[in-house]
């Protein structure tokens, strides 16, 4: 997901954002030495994700917290325990906003992404997402979406050479372009974008690893399933404007992989509550909160 130290920076840095010089409120009212139990319950089903950043939140405040529960990836009902949290009160009360901010927001790509690849089982086709992330989370973002069932595009600009249209333009014509970018490949895997039927036949002849077909129609696509025949490549991926209520239109047989921006850019948060456990008192109902 991220390693230690870059993880460790995140936290610290979501952290002083949230809290500014202190936690007045909890500093005001709770003694330094209290301790305390809570769970974090879910109000929404879905998939969880992120796990080890919610700990990494109150461990940074209170390094003998222990967070037990779920492992990524579990789903969860309404009213499901995801993690028990236990440590000092203050740690969990000031870490509190910012632990369920990155799991919300993770579980919430993990449970949109499990419904894309739902929604396409038995096909054969892979769901992806792609670099529309948010930034300073990218690797956390996309570790959320192989939490929910889908794979990784290029997490990096630097990992593949994708010829898109704006490339094409730049230098006068997809052919150069195509040119270019396999000279310079130097291993690394080539993806084209290709804008019509037209340009998808130029590229077929260059051997590329990869076309993207973006904003094509299933007929469209169809054809370029057709016109490669049987040749392993290049793979086919097919991205644009596809939902849930589509998506299963494009998973033709013959079609690699789905790309989908919005696994990351759009996927709502999943509901989660940090409920204190109060001596001697009932179970509070999370669904009321």
């Amino acid at each position: 997901m991220l390693d230690a130290s870059a993880l460790d920076l995140l936290v610290r840095e979501a952290l002083a954002e949230d809290v500014g010089a202190s936690d007045a409120t909890t500093v005001a009212t709770v003694p330094a030495s209290a301790k305390v139990t809570a769970r974090a319950i879910a109000k929404s089903g879905g998939v969880l994700a992120g796990r080890a950043v919610f700990e990494a939140v109150f461990r940074s405040l209170d390094a003998n917290c222990r967070v037990e529960g779920k492992a990524d990836g579990s789903t969860v009902a309404p009213g499901d325990v995801a993690w028990h949290v236990e440590g000092l009160a203050r740690a969990l009360l000031t870490g509190e906003r910012v632990a369920l901010n990155f799991v919300q927001h993770l579980s919430g790509i993990a449970t949109l992404t499990s419904r894309f690849v739902a929604a396409v089982a038995g096909t054969g086709v892979t769901i992806t997402d792609t670099r529309k992330t948010t930034p300073g989370l990218r690797a956390l973002e996309k570790y959320a979406v192989r939490c929910g069932g889908g794979t990784n595009h290029r997490s990096r600009l630097d990992a593949m050479l994708l010829v898109k249209e704006n490339h094409i333009a730049a230098v006068g014509g997809i052919a150069p372009a195509v040119r270019l970018a396999l000279q310079a490949a130097a291993g690394r895997p080539v993806e084209v974008e290709v804008r019509s039927l037209d340009e998808y036949r130029v590229v077929l002849g260059f051997g590329v690893e990869r076309v993207l077909l973006d904003h094509w129609t299933p007929a469209e696509v169809r054809e370029a399933v057709r016109l490669r025949g049987a040749a392993a490549l290049p793979a086919i991926e097919v991205s644009g404007n596809l939902d849930l209520h589509n998506i299963r239109d494009f998973a033709l047989p013959g079609v690699q992989f789905l790309s989908v921006g919005a696994l990351t850019h759009s996927a709502p948060a999943l509901d989660l509550s940090l409920l204190f456990a109060l001596p001697n008192a009932p179970a509070p109902n999370p669904l009321s909160t």
